[in-house]
């Protein structure tokens, strides 16, 4: 029986092979292994597998319910999971209603003066039509326009939740591999080193940060990826890895539940369209700076032996002069 490689499938199906090695983590998509290759491979079975997840994933079926539906035999989940979201498209389709009606109206109100005068706001019309809408002081039980208007705003909101966060400079080990399942391999050299030098007991407050290097420039090149792991200044580090000063600074930071890589492109944009913040490249410069934080790396690599089931995105900024 022919195995697909992790990197073909990657490449096949446009998905990073941290995101599949997130799934088989979960439970959600198997591999195996050949005699004659040493990492991830996927059978026909779980290529129909991914398919599937992927056609699920596109109708937002969030991962858990995707993976109940594959345990149950029957159609209810399914059934329930569609149903569910028929259900929750429909409210936010009224709610987006209310809030464009709201928007036209208070446009059509305008005074005809071009000026950016806030007294507009003070306008008779403008607060007829303001206090015409549903007080947010209400219970939302009591008041379906206002359950509508909040649900679409958090849809419409939920790349907002970005923290301004600063990283102290440090002393790092760095884990580099360019070539095939570069994660995988880096990776594994970083959990050798961990545990090795009891970075776990010596250092319990060790963070661990990841990014391309080299970035791939186009789908299904080989690319690069490096891991920093925080040390202490006077721990020794030994080939493959490379002891470097990490400069640390001001970051925006986005988390993600892991394999959500598609957020990177939303969080960009936020932070290019600051107003206060802008973007600040520097060093380690394999995604300009940009670096992905594994959130509770310390229960990983203990004996909880805890899933990175969260990421920090980071993007390096500076104060707008």
């Amino acid at each position: 029986m022919s195995l697909i490689t992790i990197s073909e499938i990657s490449k096949d199906y446009g998905i990073s092979t941290r995101t599949l090695r997130y799934y088989e983590e979960i439970g959600l998509l198997p591999s195996r292994r050949s005699n004659d290759y040493a990492y991830r491979a996927y059978d026909q079975a779980a290529a129909n597998r991914l398919r599937q997840i992927l056609v699920l994933k596109k109708l937002r079926i969030p991962l858990k319910q995707i993976r109940k539906i594959f345990e149950n035999e029957s159609l209810s989940d399914l059934t329930a999971a569609f149903e569910e979201k028929i259900s929750e498209i429909g409210s936010e389709i009224e709610a987006l209603g209310e809030i464009k009606k709201a928007l036209s109206n208070l446009l059509l109100a305008l005074p005809p003066s071009k000026s950016n005068n806030l007294d507009l706001l003070d306008d008779e019309k403008l607060l007829r039509i303001v206090e015409s809408l549903p007080s947010s002081e209400k219970k939302l039980k009591e008041n379906k326009n206002m359950e509508n208007l909040e649900k679409a705003n958090e849809r419409l909101d939920k790349i907002n939740d970005v923290r301004i966060i600063f990283v102290p400079a440090s002393t790092v080990a760095a884990s580099h591999w360019i070539g095939e399942n570069p994660e995988d391999n880096a990776a594994r050299q970083l959990a050798e080193f961990i545990k090795k030098t009891k970075l776990t007991e010596i250092k319990r407050d060790f963070r661990i940060f990841g990014f391309n290097n080299p970035c791939p420039k186009r789908e299904g090149e080989t690319y690069g990826y490096e891991f920093y792991v925080t040390i202490p200044d006077e721990l020794e580090v030994k080939a493959p890895l490379v002891k470097k000063n990490f400069s640390g600074g001001l970051y925006a930071a986005h988390a993600i539940k892991m394999g959500d890589f598609h957020e990177w492109k939303p969080f960009y944009r936020f932070v290019l369209d600051s107003g206060e913040y802008e973007i600040d490249c520097r060093e380690p410069l394999g995604m300009d700076g940009a670096l992905e934080e594994e959130l509770n790396a310390y229960s990983k690599h203990t004996c909880c032996g805890s899933r990175i089931d969260q990421l920090d995105l980071l993007i390096p900024i500076k104060i707008k002069k």
